[in-house]
């Protein structure tokens, strides 16, 4: 008769013969308690502490491996193979052997075997079977980490979780795991992990709330969480009517805080009613607040991923701010509150539109108005308004107000710029800085420079040559695509949704049509008076800014959109990719679209999709001269997405998914080669991470697991994927370069379609290249 075998408590055991594995989400995988399996072989040592560990053999010891016996798991024709792993134990023995640059990461730049052995679930741990590859490895690595997570000391691990298909896995991260750690929410239970400020170079920690004039009971809850949670020292302050009073903004930036946004009154469970913050997504690493124009982007992927309500929720956020703070804010912080960013309402509340459950369809159209509405006002008092607004041409231009030094900034960012003021007055950097700053010392040119130091931070392409000293006096093609969209996308609303009738609640200045110099000069503006919207005003908008577009910013002779200088009064002739919005937007002829496609794409089309501008544009890099990140050669996701929606709206999908498959192959190959990373942007060129622009990569730093992303990229991976066909979705998770794929060479293309420019294309060869990158800067 078999002995009695005592069990620890809340032991699992699992089924030997186990069928298939789907990998399912962390929680739901390691959420259950620690599981063994019912060896028949040995004996269960195992569960009573004992955890035989048999060390990895490589190099000269391979022949030392035992022979394979009959009670092996075969991965050919037996059950999927599982292995019994004690995670802490693992976890040591992984970085001890593998993370050889001491990172917490496993990646192709680690000098380890990149080998290890892990006992089999079925042999209680005896018997082992070899992970191989950085891949594997650091899918294991993560793996362990998530185990750690929910407290598990001991686990059962299914090979399928280590072999995983790379884009599956990529994907089931972002829609699973990315998403949920991404959420904020400004609230008594949410402030203590949103007020934490990255950028807050002030020195003081403790949290402070700024909530807007006219929300009393919004005011009263946050002092009552003040009070109930006396360790967080929140400070709550009200601000003034006029918050963005640009004297008023400076003098936050001593007292730097968080701005309160929309909430929603629920039931407090006593009874009662309470308030409680509507959850957003943030961008992530050091951007840990609502921001404008990476919202949209994030919210597409949102809506690929099903999450309508959270996007929807960020829309409410952006009408709450255009109701309270005058504009959509660049971000959610005190010193944001002079500068937005570009626009992308219309589209956005649209899509989200489009997607809501239509079992009641007058409170989804009563939700759009309110969306409409608070679009109609941005326009009308941000971007058809001075400063922004040049009546004399009628383009809108980024032109924030604001007075002093970007208080966001790092400490260390305008040194060169400031040294030669401040040893003009026998000052150092620092002491001039609050000089200027309080207003003591006035330099006109600098006022003028940091003029268009906003600009740029407003225009969401900080920073780039393309700007530098002039962006505030520029009409640039990406805003004037912007606004048309605004125009047509309230146009249409108000004819298809509205019965072509919408009336204005808040009572704002409308600005007159078309914008001159005469009718703004003209304080009568009975023509705009009107209150009620209809559709052929904004189709008349759009119809006149595509006029104004071709006019000034259209270049026939070199087939690309080009920036217009309002001071000038000329064309600046930087190549930026932004030029293929006007697809995106509609503004473009078929003419120009396919003088864009077949001339103007090759010159910003590398291996790994779109850059930013082109290397002749950004002229040559030295040590007095760096790159800048919206510059070549790096590649950010808002362009990619932008040209992929607007080359598919005019009928060249196969340039689409093209431009799609490099992108998402660079993402796949810095996803399986770097331990799951997903940053903020790319060096599309050497399809590396590892930038050397000035203010480096956000998404990377982070030990064992990503747990994040970043907010647009992990929103251009769920769109690019919805581009491929089911044959490029599996090239890109064997990680098969697109010179291979679509058989031919790098960079650009001709006329004819044929890819040119051989660059080198390995992503291992690539990533080692540029792994000293003080290296990679042209002296």
């Amino acid at each position: 008769m078999a002995p009695t075998v005592n069990h620890p408590p809340a032991v699992t055991f699992v089924d030997d013969h186990h069928g298939g594995h789907k990998v399912v989400d962390a929680a739901m995988y390691y959420g259950a308690g620690d599981a063994y399996h019912r060896s028949r072989t040995y004996s269960h040592s195992g569960i009573h502490g004992f955890n035989p560990r048999k060390l990895p053999a490589f190099q000269e010891d391979w022949h030392l491996r035992p022979r394979r016996l009959s009670h092996d798991e075969k991965s050919v024709s037996g059950p999927p193979r599982r292995f019994l792993i004690d995670v802490e134990e693992t976890i040591r023995v992984v970085l001890e052997q593998e993370d050889t640059d001491g990172d917490f990461q496993i990646s192709v730049t680690d000098a380890g075997p990149k080998m290890m052995a892990l006992g089999t679930a079925t042999s209680n741990g005896f018997k082992t079977f070899d992970i191989r590859g950085t891949y594997m490895l650091s899918n294991l690595l993560q793996e362990l980490a998530l185990a750690r997570d929910h407290n598990r000391k001991r686990i059962v691990l299914d090979e399928a979780r280590l072999t995983e298909n790379p884009v599956d896995r990529l994907s089931r991260m972002i829609k699973t795991s990315f998403w949920h750690s991404l959420t904020r929410r400004i609230d008594g239970d949410g402030l203590e992990i949103i007020t934490a400020d990255p950028k807050n170079r002030t020195g003081r920690v403790n949290p402070r709330i700024y909530v807007p004039y006219g929300e009393p009971a919004m005011a009263e809850y946050y002092r009552k969480v003040a009070k109930e949670k006396p360790h967080m020292n929140l400070d709550v302050q009200v601000l003034p009517e006029k918050c963005d009073d640009p004297a008023f903004v400076k003098s936050l930036n001593s007292k730097p805080g968080l701005l309160a946004l929309a909430m929603n009154e629920v039931d407090d469970g006593a009874g009662g009613k309470t308030l409680k913050g509507i959850p957003f997504i943030v961008p992530g690493a050091r951007f840990n607040e609502l921001y404008n124009w990476d919202s949209y982007f994030i919210s597409l992927g949102l809506l690929v991923d099903g999450q309508v309500a959270m996007a929807k929720g960020m829309v409410e956020h952006f009408i709450f701010e255009i109701k309270h703070y005058g504009k959509i804010l660049n971000g959610s912080r005190s010193y944001y509150l002079c500068r937005t960013q570009p626009p992308f309402l219309t589209d956005m509340a649209l899509q989200i539109y489009n997607q809501l459950d239509q079992s009641d369809v007058d409170a989804n159209r009563d939700w759009l108005k309110r969306a409409i509405r608070a679009a109609i006002k941005e326009y009308h008092t941000i971007w058809m308004a001075e400063p922004r607004l040049d009546p004399k041409t009628g383009l809108s231009r980024y032109r924030p107000d604001g007075l002093g030094i970007p208080p966001e900034t790092e400490a260390t960012h305008f040194t060169h710029i400031l040294e030669p003021y401040a040893a003009k007055h026998g000052l150092s950097v620092l002491e001039f800085s609050e000089k200027y700053n309080d207003g003591i010392l006035k330099e006109p040119k600098l006022d003028e420079y940091f003029l268009h130091d906003r600009a740029v931070r407003e225009s969401g392409h900080d920073t780039t040559y393309r700007f530098e000293k002039r962006c505030a006096n520029l009409g640039t093609i990406d805003l004037q695509c912007l606004l048309y969209k605004y125009e047509v996308d309230i146009g249409t609303a108000i004819r298809e949704v509205f019965d072509d009738e919408l009336d204005l609640e808040e009572d704002f200045p409308l600005s007159p049509f078309p914008p001159s110099v005469e009718a703004f000069a003209n304080p009568n503006r009975e023509s705009s008076k009107s209150r009620t919207q209809r559709s052929d005003e904004w189709f008349e908008r759009a119809d006149f800014r595509k006029q104004m577009i071709d006019k000034y910013l259209w270049n026939e002779s070199k087939s690309l959109y080009f920036d217009y200088d309002t001071v000038a009064e000329k064309q600046i002739l930087y190549e930026s990719v932004t030029s293929f919005w006007a697809l995106w937007a509609g503004c473009a002829s078929e003419d120009q679209c396919w003088k864009l496609v077949s001339r103007s794409l090759k010159k910003f089309e590398v291996l790994g999709g779109l850059v930013s501008g082109t290397e002749e544009s950004r002229g040559k890099i030295s040590l007095d001269r760096p790159n800048r990140q919206w510059d070549y050669p790096y590649a950010w996701p808002p362009h990619q997405i932008m040209a992929w929606v607007g080359l598919e709206r005019y009928g060249y999908l196969e340039e689409a998914q093209r431009l799609a498959y490099r992108f998402l192959y660079m993402m796949t190959t810095a996803f399986v080669d770097f331990n799951g990373v997903v940053p903020e942007k790319f060096d599309a060129v050497k399809l590396s991470h590892l930038v050397d622009a000035e203010y480096g990569n956000q998404g990377i730093d982070f030990k064992m697991v990503p747990r994040e992303g970043f907010g647009w990229m992990n929103s251009a991976y769920q769109v690019g994927l919805s581009f491929l066909t089911s044959h490029m979705r599996r090239a890109v998770a064997a990680c098969t370069s697109p010179e291979v794929f679509f058989g031919a060479g790098v960079s650009g293309v001709s006329g004819d379609g044929a890819l040119t420019n051989n660059l080198p294309s390995d992503p291992l060869g690539l990533a080692m290249e540029n792994l000293d990158i003080s290296q990679s800067v042209t002296l």
